[in-house]
């Protein structure tokens, strides 16, 4: 099939079906942005330079003055680029990190609206990360260091930039002679598997000549069958969910229904802490921990979607060892109850608070958010006589340990049989499986 270059031409087409199975990735803020790694507590700290460069009111003059006396009152944001060495990078530590945390792709910010790029381009001479700063080729090395693993490669891009000239002259100039070139040399020589656009607001699709770009995505490119793009194309695009996944972030649902109820797989993307970027300034209590991550992923592969989860590393391209505690924490327990969690779609709708359900392959896998003890009711399913339950996670010398079913006015009951707490793995939330006849 061959896609033409309208909104419903492209929003028929459906979203890999991969992207719906994986169910958690690893978004990636890394820049010069990584260098101060500052911003006020609750301000995405990528956003350095808008901040020191233009007019925010009270977070403008608070990352002024820290500028100012940390680097001096000449020292412009390029000076940056030599200080992003990366002299502690190690994609394939990275990407170690990523599959023991149990994610099956990744967002890599390849520029974000600084303009600066973490592959050389001929679009951003002399602002890229393979002619200044490192002088390496950091998508490719990333790339490279997913060859032969379970996480895929994808990219984070821009659309705008907040300083460069032509932008600031002729937006629709700067799209297809810019934008365009950049975005299509980028899909060609690392083939990345997601796409997130983002900076589309300030603009229409029109203006960006989205549908024209997807158009060359989905039928002429070397990922057209594979790429998941998002739906961030224009000002209006997230509103009318016109592009590929729909995206969420930092459970910014205002414009969609309150219960995840979308026509198409969705994402929300936030940071484990209150900034995508690295901020220094963010202390323990900001951190969601181990527990609320696990919750999170849960909440969200219940109602369909997908958990982007952000980690910042730092200038030189290490991982805060805090940020690697929780991947690690999240990946323990998916260890144990990911086959609740990795190609599910979205159960049934749940009325109780504290429990969750996802469906694959004929069973239904229910999430308790208590220790599973004595009689649980679930109100929202009927019971069925012939279906059968087991709880992951059981330490015993076995995976699973059965439970047993039971009716309550016509609803099913799990009766739990008593076993001491360190008998099973779990953060807090407890996986049944349920198996019903054919």
């Amino acid at each position: 099939m061959r896609y033409e270059a309208n909104w419903d031409s492209i929003n028929s087409r459906p979203v890999p079906a991969w992207f719906e199975d994986a169910k958690f990735g690893i978004f990636i803020h890394w820049g010069l942005y990584s260098v101060p790694s500052y911003s006020p507590r609750g301000v995405f700290s990528e956003w350095y330079q808008w901040s020191l460069q233009s007019d925010r009111g009270k977070t403008g003059e608070d990352v002024r003055t820290f500028h100012h006396r940390v680097y001096g009152p000449d020292f412009r944001y390029a000076d940056f680029a030599p200080q992003f060495r990366c002299e502690l990078f190690d994609p394939r530590e990275w990407v170690s990190l990523f599959e023991r945390a149990g994610a099956k792709y990744l967002n890599l910010t390849s520029k974000h609206h600084d303009g600066f790029c973490l592959f050389p381009s001929p679009y951003a001479w002399n602002w890229n990360s393979a002619d200044c700063g490192p002088h390496r080729d950091l998508c490719g090395e990333l790339r490279e260091a997913c060859a032969g693993t379970e996480v895929r490669f994808g990219v984070y891009h821009s659309l705008y930039e907040w300083y460069h000239p032509l932008y600031l002259r002729d937006p629709e100039r700067f799209a297809l002679e810019h934008l365009h070139p950049m975005l299509k040399d980028l899909i060609e020589r690392y083939e990345p598997q997601t796409l997130f656009t983002d900076g589309e607001w300030d603009h229409p699709s029109s203006l960006w000549h989205s549908t024209k770009f997807l158009q060359w995505l989905y039928n002429d490119s070397p990922v057209r069958d594979v790429i998941v793009p998002n739906d961030r194309w224009g000002k209006e695009t997230r509103k009318l969910m016109l592009g590929g996944n729909v995206t969420t972030e930092y459970g910014s649902l205002e414009i969609h229904e309150a219960d995840f109820d979308f026509p198409k797989p969705f994402e929300e993307c936030r940071g484990i802490g209150r900034s995508f970027g690295y901020n220094r300034m963010e202390p323990p209590e900001d951190y969601l921990t181990g527990p609320q991550l696990v919750d999170m992923l849960v909440d969200h592969a219940a109602r369909g979607g997908n958990l982007l989860l952000d980690v910042g590393p730092d200038g030189d391209g290490r991982i805060p060892e805090f940020q690697q505690e929780r991947l690690l924490q999240l990946g323990d327990w998916l260890r144990v109850n990911g086959e609740g969690i990795y190609g599910t779609r979205k159960g049934p709708k749940s009325t109780q608070e504290g429990i969750r359900y996802t469906r694959k392959d004929g069973n239904l896998y229910v999430f308790l958010r208590r220790f599973p003890f004595g009689d649980v009711p679930l109100e929202d399913l009927p019971y069925d006589p012939g279906a059968q339950a087991a709880l992951l996670g059981w330490r015993g010398g076995q995976e699973t340990v059965p439970v047993a079913l039971a009716e309550t006015d016509g609803k099913t009951l799990l009766r739990f049989a008593a076993f001491p707490p360190e008998a099973v793995d779990s953060w807090g939330t407890y996986t049944v499986r349920l198996s019903y006849p054919v």
